[in-house]
């Protein structure tokens, strides 16, 4: 039976966890404190308590990576603003945090892994995007995720896959509610990029499955209505009040395209009215 450990059993590793044990896989599991011990071990997923920092590591990383053939990163950054710089600063840095587990990584069972990025890498542009496409993130959360992309790609110990979520929906991330009720709404016309949960965790399935590694996929549902569009029927269905759009300026946004998740994996998305 293989096993993978799951590094952040939150919003998407947890139901991910519990696909995962449903195909038969053993699943390690870690969320930043042991009050989910007792959720995430009746599921049948041993828990670990586990905070990444960037001066040391927790003494039980050796055990969670122990006999684990995958590891899945699914934590976000926590990073905001895109004039803001963290690089020097320990505590926001998600890239020391990462560069700080990697030893650990190497010298464990784990042989390939995924890492859960995002389309926040390419940038604000005007463009039809491919994984081909060059990034220019300008968040720091992009900036960063970026850079830890390629430190992973660069690791020639580990098989690395990297997964570009667009923005995400699902339970508890109601698009509804998203823009209800604002005003003066910028970039009416552009394109939406969204993911249901449901097609984070499919994708993810599928890479296993197919055994696809040191690739690069962007993940959005192939649907891309504009942004007036889209948040004004989401709220009309609800019964809430539509955002009104600023139409004065001229609209900046991407078109991010999944084509090479649908060839080359053959993945069909589920979720598309989103």
């Amino acid at each position: 039976m293989t096993q993978i450990s799951i590094l952040g059993c939150g919003w998407l590793g947890l139901p991910l966890a519990e696909a995962l044990l449903k195909q038969g896989f053993e699943i390690k599991g870690s969320t930043t404190s042991i009050d989910k011990k007792e959720l995430l071990e009746n599921a049948g997923i041993k828990h670990y308590s586990i905070a990444l920092e960037t001066e040391f590591v927790s003494n039980s990383i050796p055990d969670f990576f122990a006999g684990s053939e995958i590891l899945i990163i699914a934590i976000p950054p926590k990073l905001r603003g895109k004039n803001k710089d963290y690089s020097d600063a320990n505590k926001n840095s998600f890239v020391k945090k990462i560069e700080n587990l990697l030893p650990f990584v190497e010298k464990s069972t784990v042989e390939k892994l995924i890492f859960i990025s995002s389309t926040a890498v390419y940038g604000e542009v005007n463009a039809t995007i491919t994984e081909d496409s060059t990034p220019n993130p300008v968040t720091e959360s992009g900036k960063q995720l970026l850079e830890i992309e390629n430190l992973l790609m660069e690791n020639n110990a580990i098989q690395t896959t990297i997964m570009r979520f667009g923005g995400l929906i699902g339970p508890d991330r109601n698009p509804a509610r998203f823009l209800a009720g604002k005003e003066n709404v910028a970039n009416p016309d552009a394109p939406v990029n969204l993911i249901h949960l449901d097609d984070c965790i499919g994708v993810i399935q599928k890479i296993i499955e197919e055994n696809s590694w040191n690739e690069r996929f962007n993940a959005v549902a192939p649907n891309h209505p504009s942004r007036k569009e889209y948040y004004t029927q989401k709220a009309l269905e609800q019964n809430l009040v539509p955002p009104t759009f600023n139409q004065a300026n001229p609209s900046i946004g991407k078109t991010i395209l999944s084509d090479k998740l649908i060839d080359l994996l053959k993945y069909t998305f589920t979720q598309l009215d989103l």
